[in-house]
C-alpha cells in the first residue's frame, strides 16, 4: 500500500507540538577550502564576517562578488543541506537554486542538464569531473553531497579554468573543519515511496579536527537505493545512461592541512577522494510507448518502466571516480600569494547494455542480438597556479592575478563485453598562461585579462566498428593555439545598488569522441576532420544587482555566440546523439532575489528564459556553400524551458523550521525553416514540450544535544510528469519523473 499525504503532513504536526520545550543552537557559518589570501585587512574582514559574498572560483583567491563583473550564484551550505533532505540527487540541488542550470535528470547521467544552453565545466575543489574529449554526461555524479560545503557558479562561457567551460563553471568545494577540537558527526537516512522495493538508506560519519596549526576532515558513507516509482505507480524505466534507482554508492574523503611559516602564512593541503556508484543489476527496462505514431504504435501511451530480471553476461553500469591533490599557498611570497595545485583523477564510467544498429557486429553474434556496454576512461593530470598581487606598480586598488595552467588528459571510449575499441585513445596536453588586472577607483572597478591557449590532441590510427563500415582512419595531431579575451566593470552605485557589464570568452573542444567514432568513408586522417575544430564562445552581459538590510535581488542579460558552434540532435537510424556544427546564437534573461520578513519568514525565488538559434547546415567542407542562417530553434537537448523556483521557510520554533519549495518548467512551443540555395534543399524543425510545476517539503528539528530529525518529501502532491527532455523522442528515452518520496534523516554531532 503506497503511504498517503497525509503522514508527511502529520509529521510536521508531531513536530510542531513536541518542539516547544527546545532551545536552538547557532549555526556555524560555512568555510572556505582555501586558506585566508585576501589582498588587504579590508578583504579579509569581509571575507570572514560573509563568506557567502565571496568566491574562490575563477580567481583562486577570496574575492567579493561585488567585485566581479557578472552573474555569480554561491549555493550555500543550508541550500545544500535542504536538497539532501529532498533527494540526494547530486545536481538537484542546482536546479533549484542557479537560474540558467535545467532540470535534473533524476539520474546517475547528467543528460540534458546544461547552463545557460551550453555544457557547463564541473570542478570538485578545481579539479575537473568530466572531458570534453568524450562527454559522458556522467561528472555531475562524483561525490557524497554531504562533504560539500557550498557550490560556486560562475554563469556563463569562461576561460579562468580551463577548457571546458562553455556554459559555465560549478565548481563544488569541499567542507573544512571550523570549530577547534574534534567533531563527529553521523547521519543516518532512509526513504521510500511507499512500495517494498523502493526502500533506500544512507549511513555516513565526518570526522574533523581542527588545531591552531593543522586541520583534519574525514568522510565516509553508504547509499543503498531502491527502485523509483512515478505519480502513477509504475516503476520507472531503468535510464540507458545510468540510473540512480536500484543502486549501491561507497564514497571516502580525506582532506589534511598543515600551517606553518610566521604567522602562519604557508599551507600544505592534501586530499583524496573515492566514489563509486554501481547498480544492482535486479531490474531491465521495458520500452514504453508514445502512441499510435510510435513504432509500433500503441492505442494508450506509457512510459518505459522496469521488471525484475537481468540481461544474460551482462555487467553493472558504475561510476568510479578516484582523485588525489596537493595544494601549497603563501600569502607572503613576493608582496602577493602564491597557490600551487597538482591533482591526479582517474574516472570511469560504464552504462548499461544495449542492442542498438551501432553495437552489432555480424563476426561477433547475428545481426540485431548482439548486447553489448559502453565504457569511458579518462586520466587527467595536472597543475594549478596563481599568484595575486595587490597594489601592483605602487597603484593603489590595482591587482593582478597571473599563472600558468598544465594538463594532460587520456580518454577512450570501449564496448565492454566484447572488448572493441568505439572511440580510439585520445591525448590531450595543454599548456595555459594567463594574466588578470583588476583596478579598484572608489566605487568602480574595472578589469580586464588575457590566457593563451596552447594545446595538442593526438589520436593514434584506427578502425572503426562494422555499423561505421569498419574504415581505416589514418591518425594524426591537431592544434589548439587560441587567445581568450575578457573585460568588464562594475559601478556601485550606493551601499545597495550596482551595475556591471562584462565581455568574455571560453573555449572547448566539442565532444572528439563522437565525431570521431562517426567516420564511415575511407580515406579519413585526424588531422583532417573539420568537426574537432574547437568552438570559442563570446558572451556579452549587463545586470544590476540590488542587497539590502532584509532582502536581496537581482537581474542579468545575456547573449553568447560561436561562429563554429555545437550542438546536439538525434541520429534517425541509431536514435543516439549526433553533434551538428553551424553557428550558434544563444540569449536569456536571468532574475533572482529573496526577501526576510523577519527572524522567522523568508521567500526566494528565481526566473530564466533562455532561447537559442542556429543552423540547419553547416558550411560544406568543399567550399560550394557557407552555413546557414540563424533559423533553427534550438530546442530541448540544448535549452530548457523557461523555469521558475520558489521556497518560502518558517522558522515555526526557536529549534525548527520548514522550507516549502517548488519549481516550475514552462510550456514551450518552437519551429523553423529554411532552404538552401544551393541545391533547394529544405529543412524544418519543430518542438513542443509540456511543463510542470513540483513541490518539495523538508522539515528540521534540533533537539539540541540529542542530534537533529529531518523530514524530506519530494514531489509533495504526487504529480505524475513526463522529464522535458524525454518528451523529445530519441532512443529508450520514455522516462517519467519520480512522483512522492518520502525521506527521515537523523543526524548528531558529538
Amino acid at each position: 500500500m503506497r503511504k498517503p499525504l497525509f503522514v508527511a503532513i502529520s509529521s510536521i504536526l508531531l513536530i510542531s507540538v513536541i518542539g516547544d520545550s527546545v532551545h536552538a543552537q547557532s549555526a556555524t557559518p560555512a568555510s572556505d577550502t582555501n586558506p585566508d589570501t585576501s589582498k588587504d585587512a579590508k578583504k579579509k574582514e569581509k571575507a570572514a564576517v560573509n563568506l557567502e559574498q565571496v568566491i574562490v572560483t575563477g580567481t583562486r583567491t577570496p574575492k567579493a562578488i561585488d567585485e566581479i563583473p557578472g552573474a555569480i550564484t554561491v549555493v550555500s551550505k543550508e541550500e545544500i543541506q535542504h536538497t539532501l533532505l529532498v533527494t540526494e540527487d547530486a545536481t538537484a540541488v542546482l536546479a533549484r537554486t542557479v537560474p540558467g542550470y535545467a532540470e535534473s535528470s533524476q539520474a546517475m547521467s547528467n543528460t540534458g542538464e546544461t547552463l545557460r544552453g551550453r555544457i557547463p565545466l564541473r570542478l570538485f575543489d578545481g579539479i575537473p569531473q568530466g572531458s570534453p574529449l568524450r562527454e559522458g554526461t556522467r561528472n555531475g555524479t562524483f561525490t557524497d553531497m554531504g562533504v560539500i560545503g557550498r557550490v560556486e557558479v560562475i554563469n556563463g562561457p569562461s576561460a579562468s579554468e580551463g577548457i571546458g567551460a562553455a556554459g559555465g563553471i560549478i565548481n563544488y568545494i569541499s567542507k573544512v573543519p571550523t570549530k577547534e577540537g574534534n567533531e563527529t558527526t553521523i547521519t543516518t537516512r532512509y526513504q521510500t515511496q511507499g512500495y517494498s522495493d523502493s526502500g533506500g538508506w544512507k549511513t555516513g560519519v565526518t570526522f574533523a579536527r581542527k588545531q591552531e596549526s593543522y586541520d583534519v576532515l574525514a568522510a565516509a558513507s553508504y547509499i543503498d537505493r531502491g527502485i523509483s516509482y512515478d505519480g502513477n505507480g509504475r516503476r520507472i524505466g531503468m535510464n540507458t545512461s545510468g540510473s540512480l534507482a536500484d543502486s549501491t554508492s561507497k564514497n571516502l574523503f580525506l582532506k589534511a592541512g598543515f600551517n606553518f611559516g610566521e604567522n602562519n602564512d604557508q599551507r600544505l593541503q592534501a586530499t583524496y577522494s573515492r566514489f563509486k556508484i554501481t547498480g544492482k543489476g535486479n531490474y531491465i527496462q521495458v520500452i514504453g510507448c508514445r502512441g499510435p505514431t510510435d513504432d509500433p504504435p500503441c492505442a494508450v501511451p506509457h512510459t518505459n518502466t522496469s521488471e525484475k530480471g537481468q540481461i544474460f553476461g551482462s555487467k553493472d553500469a558504475f561510476n568510479d571516480f578516484k582523485q588525489y591533490n596537493v595544494q601549497y599557498t603563501n600569502n607572503k611570497f613576493f608582496g602577493g600569494s602564491l597557490d600551487i595545485n597538482i591533482y591526479k583523477a582517474d574516472q570511469a564510467m560504464r552504462y548499461l547494455p544495449e542492442n542498438t544498429e551501432d553495437k552489432q557486429d555480424p563476426l561477433i553474434a547475428p545481426l540485431n542480438t548482439l548486447f553489448d556496454q559502453s565504457e569511458i576512461t579518462s586520466h587527467k593530470k595536472g597543475i594549478r597556479t596563481s599568484w595575486t598581487r595587490p597594489d601592483i606598480f605602487n597603484i593603489t586598488g590595482l591587482e593582478l592575478h597571473t599563472g600558468v595552467d598544465v594538463t594532460k588528459d587520456e580518454a577512450q571510449q570501449r564496448l565492454a563485453l566484447t572488448n572493441r575499441l568505439w572511440v580510439p585513445p585520445m591525448n590531450y596536453k595543454g599548456v595555459a598562461p594567463y594574466a588578470q588586472l583588476s583596478w579598484d577607483i572608489g566605487p568602480l572597478t574595472f578589469s580586464g585579462g588575457y590566457r593563451r591557449e596552447d594545446d595538442k590532441l593526438d589520436v593514434k590510427s584506427y578502425t572503426t566498428t562494422y555499423y561505421r563500415n569498419r574504415v581505416f582512419v589514418q591518425g594524426g595531431g591537431v592544434k589548439y593555439k587560441e587567445n581568450l579575451k575578457n573585460a568588464g566593470a562594475i559601478w556601485r552605485i550606493t551601499d545597495e545598488w550596482s551595475l556591471f557589464g562584462s565581455y568574455s570568452e571560453g573555449f572547448t573542444l566539442p565532444n572528439i569522441g563522437i565525431p570521431l567514432r562517426n567516420i564511415n568513408v575511407p580515406g579519413q586522417s585526424v588531422d583532417r576532420i573539420r568537426d574537432l575544430n574547437a568552438i570559442i564562445f563570446k558572451n556579452n552581459e549587463i545586470g544590476f544587482n540590488w542587497r539590502g538590510q532584509h532582502g536581496a535581488f537581482g537581474a542579468t542579460h545575456y547573449i553568447s555566440k560561436s561562429p563554429f558552434g555545437a550542438s546536439l540532435a538525434i541520429d534517425p537510424h541509431t536514435s543516439d546523439f549526433i553533434l551538428s556544427r553551424a553557428p550558434v546564437r544563444i540569449e536569456g534573461t536571468e532574475l533572482t532575489g529573496e526577501w526576510r520578513f523577519d527572524d522567522q519568514w523568508k521567500v526566494t525565488g528565481l526566473y530564466s528564459r533562455i532561447r537559442g538559434k542556429t543552423a540547419f547546415w553547416s558550411a560544406d567542407p568543399a567550399g560550394r556553400y557557407g552555413s546557414g542562417g540563424l533559423n533553427k530553434p534550438m530546442g530541448v537537448l540544448d535549452i530548457n524551458p523557461d523555469k521558475f523556483a520558489a521556497s518560502v521557510t518558517w522558522k515555526f520554533l526557536p529549534n525548527a523550521d520548514a522550507t516549502l519549495g517548488s519549481t516550475t518548467l514552462f510550456n514551450r512551443h518552437i519551429s523553423g525553416n529554411d532552404v538552401r540555395a544551393y541545391d533547394g534543399a529544405k529543412f524544418s524543425y519543430e518542438e513542443q514540450t509540456h511543463g510542470y510545476t513540483l513541490f518539495d517539503l523538508g522539515v528540521n528539528y534540533d533537539m539540541q544535544q540529542h542530534g537533529k530529525l529531518s523530514l524530506g518529501v519530494e514531489n509533495l502532491l504526487d504529480k505524475q510528469y513526463i522529464l522535458s527532455w524525454s518528451q523529445l523522442a530519441g532512443y529508450q528515452n520514455y522516462w517519467a519523473g519520480r512522483g512522492r518520496v518520502t525521506s527521515l534523516t537523523y543526524s548528531i554531532t558529538l
